[in-house]
């Protein structure tokens, strides 16, 4: 019996362990500590977000940043409006925001990752192609159309495209307040300093001189 009570034990020790480290991996941001901590963008101060100010008021939980349409013509035909701290100073320590994307005909919002959110998003108008890529590198994807919602697993690489002949648009929300965005191509082929071309090269199996213009498609516009 006292075996018997030593192997329970452990079994109800591993179980525990394993929902604290699963709930760890799921999580979004950190659990707030206080009711608000409304950003202080003037302090110097970063530890895990941003400092909090003492006088705050109604203006810093609210804002009309995505009420309107943003403009789209630009190399990717897409732009997103973010709804994060940097916008609406209250979603310190919440673990919540939002964005607008909006897309011109043949508009795409490039493969990209949000390291700290799962993301949702929900058809304001038009249609969309879009998808994910699981770590076992299938495709999960489909055309979503006003009203229906798709959900982007945090950290994987993921796109929405408007292969429509109209305009579409999407709110976005994440379970972080500021989920952060790794645009796969602008990340590899526009970091500085440079990723060298002959890592570039041999990760995708082209010449250097693929990978320089491919960068130089990337560089900065003068």
């Amino acid at each position: 019996m006292a075996a018997f009570g030593k192997i329970l034990s452990l079994i109800v020790i591993t179980v525990a362990l394993l929902a604290i480290n699963s709930n760890k991996a799921c999580a979004g941001d950190p659990d707030m500590l206080q009711d608000i901590c409304v950003a202080d963008f003037t302090s110097t101060t970063k530890v895990n977000g941003f400092a909090c100010k003492t006088m705050f008021t109604e203006a810093d939980f609210s804002s009309m940043v995505i009420s309107k349409p943003g403009a789209t013509n630009n190399t990717f035909g897409s732009l997103v409006t973010g709804a994060n701290v940097q916008s609406i100073p209250g979603l310190n320590t919440l673990g919540v925001s939002l964005a607008r994307i909006d897309y011109a005909p043949g508009g795409i919002n490039p493969p990209h990752v949000h390291p700290r959110a799962t993301e949702i998003v929900y058809v304001l108008s038009g249609q969309l192609y879009v998808g994910f890529i699981t770590t076992a590198n299938v495709l999960v994807s489909k055309v979503i159309v006003q009203g229906e919602v798709f959900a982007f697993p945090r950290g994987l690489v993921h796109f929405q495209k408007n292969n429509g002949k109209v305009p579409a648009a999407v709110i976005a929300g994440f379970n972080s307040q500021l989920p952060g965005t790794q645009s796969i191509a602008t990340t590899l082929f526009a970091a500085s300093p440079s990723v060298p071309d002959h890592v570039l090269g041999q990760a995708f199996q082209i010449g250097t001189m693929q990978v320089q213009q491919i960068k130089s498609r990337f560089a900065p516009k003068k």
